[in-house]
């Protein structure tokens, strides 16, 4: 419904709506509406004058050509000198011109996706919508200890170590940490690939039309690490190479939906984070994530996205993770997103909910931005609707599985694991 709400046009024919639908997101520049079409008309206004000015340049032209047929030089040279007034006022029309229709694009793209009438209103995480739980949390032995004490304790992780190497947020995994790690990443993965998404290994730097493309530019750039010498960003996610695989591409209906998957380190510079809730794997700057993403018909999406998110739920269940599904109000969506469910993992340890999946329809927001079209029945090109969804975010999965399955002498490792880990758990003696 609202695909082409990227264009001035769509802004203009649903002032209205494109402010209400605003309002729910909790953005707080809907002025940027009322600017927008004012700038459009000066563009018009412009753009018109500009025609004229060429109309006269084309119709004088033709006369000094008849006016020369005829020998009538002198009224010809006469037309001539105002052929050269008409193009000397042409070319700072142009430059103005040429400087509104930037201006009116940069004011565009600070304008953020219009969320779905689904999307419930409020202001934050509190005004969340809880869709359902599932799994049953684990009763713990007295004494039971967070995961950063756990991974210390049996010599998983070490987070001073990754400190000493790079800095705060970077931790490193060795022995059955490190084999842990690498089990969770081969087992989503295959999890998906059975599911029939395709795995790419894309790149983990992308270029600043490709952070575009997925709306992390402008709205995220102090999130994200930039390379200044190539001007390359880290990813702060795979949907951001992947999705972007399609750019400036007209994909076969035929070919739709066209789901991949795709392991990535992931880096987040989560500039202003600070206290107990960054403890451990809670939030790092360098982690491992699996990521889902499609690409759909646009009236297929909303149903696409229900199959994401069973597909993410059973991942979890497998785990015998205790989790619950939130549909994100308004004020707790992301700029791109026209709908998010985000999941989080009950960590008993730590007594609290963590994070661990958000899974969006981000409409045709997305493929506007990447020129990501299908020809539909019509014949006509139209933007496909992106979705994607972590499948699933380690940090905090593993937080959860080490807390949860701890034992006085050991951890448990999930059964659906094993096959991957090679051990139902793990002892102090592999420490």
């Amino acid at each position: 419904k609202y695909a082409e709400m990227l264009s001035i046009g769509y802004i203009r024919q649903h002032t209205d709506l494109v402010k209400q639908r605003l309002a729910v997101k909790n953005f707080k520049e809907i002025h940027l509406v009322g600017e927008l079409i004012a700038l459009d008309d000066q563009r018009k206004e412009l753009q018109l004058e500009s025609e004229n000015i060429l109309a006269s340049v084309n119709s004088i032209s033709k006369e000094i050509g008849q006016l020369m047929a005829k020998g009538q030089r002198e009224l010809a040279q006469q037309r001539k000198q105002e052929v050269e007034t008409l193009n000397l006022s042409f070319k700072p029309l142009k430059e103005r011109l040429a400087t509104v229709e930037i201006q009116l694009q940069d004011m565009l793209v600070k304008l953020p996706n219009l969320p779905s009438e689904q999307v419930p209103p409020g202001k934050s995480p509190a005004d969340n919508i809880t869709v359902r739980e599932g799994g049953r949390r684990p009763q713990l032995p007295a004494g039971a200890q967070p995961h950063w004490d756990l991974a210390k304790k049996f010599k998983l992780i070490d987070f001073e170590l990754g400190n000493k190497v790079t800095g705060s947020g970077f931790p490193v995994y060795s022995g059955y940490g490190a084999k842990l790690q690498r089990s969770l990443i081969q087992y989503f993965l295959d999890f998906n690939t059975k599911a029939g998404y395709r795995e790419y290994l894309p790149p983990f730097m992308v270029n600043e039309a490709s952070a575009f493309g997925t709306g992390q530019l402008p709205d995220k750039e102090g999130q994200m690490y930039f390379v200044t010498e190539d001007q390359y960003y880290l990813i702060p996610t795979a949907e951001v190479p992947v999705t972007n695989i399609y750019r400036d591409e007209i994909v076969k209906e035929s070919d739709l939906p066209i789901k991949m998957t795709a392991y990535t380190p992931c880096f987040r510079r989560e500039a202003g984070s600070y206290g107990k809730d960054v403890r451990g794997l809670n939030r790092l700057h360098q982690f491992d994530k699996v990521e889902i993403v499609q690409l759909t018909a646009p009236e297929k999406s909303y149903e696409a996205l229900e199959e994401m998110v069973l597909h993410v739920e059973q991942l979890i269940q497998l785990l015998d993770l205790p989790y619950r599904i939130l549909k994100l109000c308004g004020g707790d969506m992301g700029f791109t997103s026209a709908l998010t469910y985000d999941f989080e993992v009950y960590s008993a340890a730590q007594e609290k909910w963590l994070e661990v999946s958000s899974v969006s329809n981000f409409e045709g927001y997305q493929a506007n931005r990447m020129k990501i079209r299908f020809k539909g029945a019509n014949g006509k090109p139209q933007p496909v609707h992106t979705l994607n969804g972590s499948s699933l975010a380690l940090p905090r999965i593993l937080a959860a599985l080490l807390e949860n399955n701890q034992e006085e002498k050991i951890i448990r490792v999930p059964e659906a694991i094993r096959p991957y880990f090679g051990a139902d758990h793990i002892s102090l003696d592999h420490a």
